[in-house]
């Protein structure tokens, strides 16, 4: 009998500044199991990746989620992985490892997520469904839209969407955006590890879709300048307080305005912020802070539901299309947690 053999995709997040870029390379694995445990550490040139240099390259990859391949299909799978030094430290791109450590810190609080990725498909040098010379009409009816006239790309979107769904990954809904071809799609409610590598792969799995339509898909928070919208990853945040009391939902919200916390965070929340915080659009001025609810012009939103309920989640609005999951993640939770703890709100 032969064993069994299959491919697995090996991703990671490079070094690239000021914003990292997604990797991967094919294993063919003869023998071996495809479970998390099983799957083996493996390396990379890191010169070529902005992780190392020429005389000192090797960099070693540690899986840490797998998922199967719904491109590829069968026994193949995916997996992500997480940069470390030959020493087996964690690399300092590597901004999963200090996630870990505040998520188990308040893993007590029970501290969960939901972001919403907006991204923009490209066709060429000009989004997708903008015509080659000039502009398309203006913002009013492409959000949640259709017909041919109003939506770009919908294939492509559904196509996603079911190799995001044969992966196994928690994605929750999709729905076209405010601008002709963009689009948005939502991971969670998942824990701050899950979530953050299921973006990840989310994301992987939009690019390389998108490539078998000869279409690029962008993070950059304001791709076309003007009167148009920004693409945002708004990031939904509750814990288990939070969810039984409306209480703990203004400690958190409050928490995220003090001293220093507001630039803190959003300088940390992806290049490019004060281009898409405007104040127009959506947004409140990077270098405000602000909550309110049923509020979208406020750096944090409460939905109207929760003050209703008097208990639930908070959104914040301020994170880029182009954020780190496993830094804005560590972040709301190392502050919010922090007081809530503070407050006896556990």
């Amino acid at each position: 009998m032969r064993p069994v053999t299959f491919k697995a995709e090996y991703i990671w997040i490079d070094g690239t500044e000021p914003t990292a870029k997604l990797r991967s390379k094919t294993k063919i694995i003869v023998g071996g199991g495809a479970a998390l445990g099983e799957l083996p550490i493996w390396g990379f040139d890191g010169s070529s990746t902005n992780q190392a240099k020429g005389h000192a390259s090797d960099r070693v990859l540690k899986p840490v989620f797998v998922c199967p391949d719904p491109i590829r299909g069968g026994d193949d799978v995916l997996v992500l992985c997480e940069v470390l030094n030959t020493d087996m430290t964690p690399h300092e791109s590597n901004t999963r490892a200090a996630l870990a450590e505040v998520a188990a810190k308040y893993a007590a609080q029970e501290p969960i997520f939901g972001i919403e990725q907006e991204y923009t498909f490209f066709e060429g040098t000009r989004p997708l469904g903008f015509p080659v010379n000039g502009f398309p009409a203006a913002q009013g009816g492409y959000y949640c839209g259709v017909g041919a006239d109003e939506i770009f790309g919908r294939p492509i979107v559904e196509a996603h969407l079911e190799n995001c769904l044969k992966a196994g990954l928690g994605i929750s809904g999709i729905n076209a955006e405010v601008m002709p071809g963009q689009w948005e799609f939502q991971v969670g409610p998942l824990a701050p590890l899950e979530v953050s590598d299921q973006l990840w792969i989310a994301r992987w799995l939009l690019y390389r879709t998108a490539e078998d339509f000869n279409v690029s898909a962008t993070l950059d928070p304001k791709p076309v300048k003007g009167d148009w919208n920004g693409a945002g990853a708004h990031t939904n945040f509750s814990t288990k307080a939070m969810r039984e009391g409306y209480d703990a939902i203004i400690t958190a919200a409050e928490s995220l305005g003090e001293g220093s916390k507001p630039l803190d965070h959003v300088k940390n929340y992806g290049a490019g912020i004060d281009d898409r915080l405007t104040g127009l659009h959506e947004t409140a001025p990077w270098d405000q802070y602000s909550y309110g609810v049923s509020d979208r012009g406020a750096s944090v939103r409460i939905p109207w539901q929760v003050e209703q309920d008097q208990k639930g989640y908070i959104e914040d609005r301020r994170p880029n299309a182009n954020v780190d999951p496993y830094v804005v993640t560590r972040l709301l939770v190392d502050t919010c947690c922090e007081a809530l703890a503070k407050a006896g709100q556990v």
